[in-house]
């Protein structure tokens, strides 16, 4: 070595794994002609380089500004040590390390390249349904521990070929230590069965099933995050038997197609849409509608959407390929249980709902459900937060301490947090049953290991009953925190665009547990992330039949109307109360009257589901949130009238909700369209709270407002507030990174556990 040169040992962390980034620093080092060797270890990457200078410098430049398409380098650091005296750069075994820690790459839509690949009759991987390189394919659900190397996934049970070998073996192919490399000689295949285990014979089960899809059979699909139901989507038949078998009326499907061209011709996309729809985590996108289409009505009844995906795995492309428009690709469950990853399992839970199942030997390790987004106010929303986005972190402003968060009851996900980084899991789902309860234990088994966290702290709701609060009290010898769940809607906002407070939260969904007792949704706080201060909400009226009223919305509709009118609503000639047998409206308004089981609430949740009531569009409902959201489609796209609005001022502003109510009613005895009536009610929210947030921010000099909570799903709600807001010169926050809804709370609490811990 001459004078100038110099020896570094630079150690990357971020998502530098699985991911062709050693690869892309060998090709570096030859092009700058330095030696040395690279390797994985437990927290990330580690290079040695040896050369002159100006070109070890260059070469750090470059590492950082050039890193592979699905890399994230987060920091690199950088010291000096002896020269090795290398004679060659190389890419060297992983190495362990007593404490492990390193990002994973979710797990991402298949490239270009194996596209190609896939569809080549002279590639030896055509039609290969398990085509991956270091640029795609899975890779958190597959992966049991980190390193993330070969034997620390499921592809252990799969012994490479020679060809696979070399190409793995390789640092100039794009499969250089690609963990699932495979092909049809070494790898994972598929296989086709009836629903008694019986296998079918035919060179090609893709094929094969693609006949029975176009039958109209449903078949169980195993793909890369758990198992889909599918039908072809535009079999009404066979889209109903699917809702029968499934027990899921009218909740909508997922659909899949296989280009852009194909759902252009079934629904509207946007440019924005159009990214999402092909970015590489092929999420379920929203779309609007086109009237008429070729998809069965009964894929998404009663809602101008359609959610959409395009094929994201070699095995979807295939079958999709076999000439459909459109297939359903819902998750492979019964009603509120987790997806089936399992093949045993898959045949033991759908038995009764598939005809066929399409299986394949590579094990699934964690179950990651479609990830859904709607692009609503200027950007895109996550709706569930899941595969192909998780686990990739929310960079936090500050380092917390190690905290586990174990989220609400419904959509759940945990949060586990590791210095400035949030990890927030994968869809988990309602806290309902057994089956889920074990899956939300085993996902926080799985990502305390392969993130190697500790926890110090547990966070959870206030709630006594939900599971997670049941679950975070059992653990022994750790502090519990338990956080308001209101105050940590509005705190997980502020987490994912690094604010401090006081800031002005607007906190509003379907249920909350108050401190008081009451439950709590439509609730304007001033918020910090150690405590917050109710300035104003709902007025409570009573929910009658507590959690019967959020299944049956004509409760709240009596209850609202009530305290709107009294008695006198009984004689009102409305066309819903003639569908509900007086006795049950009499014992409603008795048990009210004498507060049994009937709980406070202050939810705008349920202000939704009166008004969508007491509109004759939904008494009952199927799935969590049906008559808020068929309120929101029925809306006109313009109004100019409100109704009016009050408040009062005691310790808090209370919104008053009986002008609203008697408008509604007077409109609907007046023969004004219901389109005309969801229309206004949503322009009357709109101005009511930006309003009340222009009084109380000019008291308490904020000017900063940020929106959480399930109805800010609601476009028409979260498009109008942030205009409002703004107009009102409001610095206006929402959620861009983790779900509104419940899906991330968690996020929240662990910031508020850790504010608390410190304090």
């Amino acid at each position: 070595m001459t004078d100038n040169c110099v020896a570094k040992r630079l150690n990357v962390n971020g998502i530098v794994q699985g991911v062709g980034f050693r690869p892309f620093v060998f090709q570096l080092a030859a092009r700058y002609g330095l030696n040395g060797e690279v390797a994985n270890t437990s927290a990330g990457v580690s290079i040695h380089i040896e050369g002159p200078a100006p070109r070890v410098t260059a070469f750090e430049a470059e590492l950082a500004a050039k890193s592979p398409p699905l890399a994230q380098v987060v920091n690199i650091s950088a010291c000096s040590e002896p020269f090795k005296h290398c004679t060659e750069f190389a890419i060297v075994k992983s190495k362990g390390a007593s404490e492990k820690f390193t990002l994973i790459s979710p797990d991402v839509s298949i490239c270009d390249d194996c596209l190609a690949e896939l569809f080549d009759p002279r590639n030896r991987r055509h039609r290969y349904p398990f085509i991956n390189c270091t640029n795609c394919g899975p890779r958190y659900t597959i992966i049991d521990d980190i390193p993330y190397d070969r034997p620390k996934t499921s592809m252990r049970h799969f012994t490479m070929c020679g060809p696979c070998q070399q190409e793995y073996d390789d640092p100039n192919n794009r499969r250089f230590h690609a963990q699932p490399n495979a092909c049809a000689d070494c790898g994972p295949h598929v296989k086709l069965y009836d629903n008694q285990r019986n296998g079918l014979p035919g060179k090609d089960p893709i094929t094969e099933a693609a006949k029975l899809l176009r039958q109209g059979h449903i078949l169980a699909i195993k793909g890369l995050g758990g198992y889909h139901l599918a039908v072809d989507a535009e079999n009404s038949r066979a889209v109903q038997r699917l809702r029968r078998r499934k027990l899921r009326e009218e909740k909508p499907f997922a659909v899949m197609s296989g280009d852009l061209e194909t759902i252009r011709s079934y629904a509207r996309v946007q440019l924005a849409e159009e990214k999402l729809l092909t970015s590489i985590q092929r999420p379920i996108v929203l779309l609007k509608k086109k009237i008429p289409n070729c998809l069965a009505a009964e894929v998404a009844p009663r809602n101008r959407y359609f959610g959409v995906m395009l094929p994201y795995t070699p095995l979807h492309y295939l079958l999709i390929d076999c000439g459909f428009v459109a297939l359903v690709m819902t998750s492979g469950n019964r009603s509120e249980e987790p997806i089936a990853i399992d093949n045993e399992d898959a045949f033991d839970r759908l038995a009764d709902i598939a005809d066929y199942f399409l299986i394949h030997n590579r094990d699934i390790y964690l179950r990651s459900d479609d990830s859904i987004v709607r692009h609503s106010a200027g950007a895109a929303r996550f709706i569930r937060r899941s595969r192909g986005v998780v686990p990739v972190p929310i960079f936090l402003k500050k380092p917390l301490p190690s905290v586990l968060a174990c989220g609400a009851e419904l959509k759940n996900t945990v949060c586990l947090t590791r210095q400035d980084k949030a990890f927030v899991s994968q869809h988990i789902g309602d806290l309902e049953n057994l089956a889920t309860y074990d899956f939300f234990k085993l996902t926080i088994g799985h990502l305390k290991r392969i993130l190697d966290i500790h926890p110090e702290i547990i966070a959870c709701d206030m709630h006594p009953d939900y599971l997670s609060t049941r679950y975070a009290r059992k653990q022994q010898h750790i502090p519990v925190i338990q956080v308001q769940h209101h105050h940590a809607h509005i705190v997980s906002c502020m987490a994912e665009h690094g604010l401090s407070g006081p800031v002005l939260g607007l906190s509003c969904d379907g249920t909350g547990y108050g401190p008081d007792g009451a439950i709590w949704g439509g609730e304007i706080l001033i918020v910090d992330e150690h405590e917050f201060e109710r300035a104003g909400h709902l007025a409570y009226v009573p929910m009658p039949g507590g959690s019967a009223a959020i299944k049956e919305p004509w409760r709240m509709a009596v209850s609202y109307l009530q305290d709107a009118f009294g008695d006198e609503f009984h004689e009102f000639d409305l066309p819903w109360l003639r569908e509900i047998e007086d006795q049950k409206i009499r014992i409603v308004c008795e048990i009210m009257s004498k507060r049994i089981n009937c709980p406070s609430t202050s939810s705008l949740g349920r202000l939704f589901d009166a008004v969508a009531a007491i509109c004759g569009i939904r008494s009952r409902v199927n799935f969590e949130g049906q008559a808020a959201m068929e309120l929101e489609m029925l809306a006109a796209d313009q109004t100019d009238r409100i109704y009016d609005y009050q408040w009062e001022e005691k310790t808090t502003y209370r919104i008053l909700a009986q002008p609203i109510i008697r408008g509604v009613v007077n409109d609907i005895r007046t023969g004004i369209p219901t389109a005309d009536i969801s229309a206004r009610f949503h322009r009357t929210l709109i101005n009511l709270f930006a309003d009340l947030c222009t009084v109380i921010g000019k008291q308490r000099h904020l000017d900063r407002v940020v929106l959480s909570g399930g109805v800010f799903q609601n476009s028409i709600l979260l498009d109008g507030l942030i205009q409002a807001l703004t107009e009102k010169n409001f610095e206006v926050y929402s959620h861009r990174k983790i779900p509104t809804n419940d899906g991330g709370i968690s996020l929240g609490q662990a910031v508020v556990a850790a504010a608390s811990f410190r304090a």
